[in-house]
């Protein structure tokens, strides 16, 4: 019975967070379900092999998701990525230590929910590196549809007739067997390999990182139908949403101000030098604000590919950045967690 108002809610809500258009939406209506069975006491958990399986096929789609000319790209405009990734970590990493400091979140919980990073990969990082998965859940995505609602305003304000029609997904489009299959043999051969040695996050970095090696010699396209990413959407989602209390629910509560408040310093932080882009290097406003948004990767991606914007310009940045925070990530944990209070 358990399973079956887990399975049948979580449909439904995220069919109407996707019919309104919400970035995340397959991931965010599962979640929401399962935080809501866990306040209940609910006794389903997940399997561990299938959460396994669900962050590698995560890992493949963050693989997609890296341009083959990132590198060039970068090289090519090196001062302004260089610019852009430095502001935007900096900015994130003190406001992080300003909620560990003043006793808001955990010191390790605090960077990574600030860490703009791709946000599914943040918690599983964060999960990883020892941090509260489940309050680094809740400040990544409440900043997905922060950043996103702000998205739609400067569109609006900004940039007439930026955003265009999202087409509606397409659950069963064609798929070719042969790479469908190269697909699940880096997904889930990847995350199994990653558990098996126990690399932290290792079943959702093996893939990515063997995913952007093979999709970029050429040996695989990466062939994710939605029919195959919605429930690993929704096993992620279900596998940090039940691990809630009543206890987590009412502290991340008592935190929800001055979270809120963080996380639109940080919208706003960005969004200053995204204006300074588009001063001085002439870049249109929109892809100046996608491009340093702290959104997270993948929520970004989305947004670009419905917008008016230099896609390519947006997700190189975004993908430099979300590499170096990969990179960074655990030894800044790390080092704000030691010096900061108790």
């Amino acid at each position: 019975m358990q399973w079956a108002i887990l399975l049948g809610f979580s449909v439904v809500l995220g069919a109407l967070l996707e019919a309104i258009r919400l970035p995340a939406a397959l991931l965010l209506g599962p979640m929401v379900v399962a935080i809501g069975l866990a306040a209940a006491e609910t006794r389903v958990r997940v399997p561990a092999w299938s959460f396994v399986i669900a962050q590698g096929v995560i890992g493949a789609l963050i693989a997609r998701s890296v341009p083959a000319s990132v590198i060039g790209e970068v090289g090519k405009k090196w001062p302004l990525f260089a610019a852009g990734v430095v502001v935007v970590i900096a900015a994130a990493s003190l406001l992080g230590y300003g909620l560990a400091r003043f006793h808001v979140l955990p010191g390790s919980t605090a960077v990574w929910g600030s860490s703009p990073g791709a946000a599914t990969v943040m918690v599983l990082m964060a999960e990883a590196a020892g941090a509260d998965e489940r309050l680094v859940a809740i400040m990544q995505y409440l900043r997905v549809v922060c950043v996103a609602a702000v998205a739609s305003i400067v569109s609006e304000a900004f940039v007439a007739g930026a955003v265009v029609a999202r087409p509606a997904i397409d659950w069963f489009p064609a798929v070719d067997a042969r790479q469908l299959a190269l697909t699940l043999l880096v997904s889930v051969g990847g995350a199994l390999v990653g558990s098996r040695l126990k690399i932290p996050a290792g079943a959702m970095l093996v893939p990515l990182f063997a995913g952007i090696v093979a999709q970029d010699c050429g040996w695989v396209e990466i062939a994710l139908p939605p029919w195959l990413l919605a429930p690993s959407y929704a096993l992620v989602a279900w596998a940090i949403g039940l691990r809630f209390t009543r206890g987590i629910l009412v502290y991340a509560a008592r935190a929800l101000p001055r979270v809120l408040g963080s996380i639109f310093l940080l919208i706003a932080i960005c969004g200053s030098f995204a204006a300074l882009l588009a001063w001085k290097a002439g870049i249109d406003p929109l892809t100046a604000y996608l491009a340093t948004s702290p959104g997270g990767a993948d929520s970004v991606a989305i947004i670009a590919a419905s917008s008016r914007v230099d896609v390519p310009f947006v997700m190189t940045m975004q993908t430099a950045r979300f590499l170096i925070v990969l990179l960074i990530g655990p030894s800044l944990s790390s080092f704000i967690a030691r010096h900061t209070p108790a």
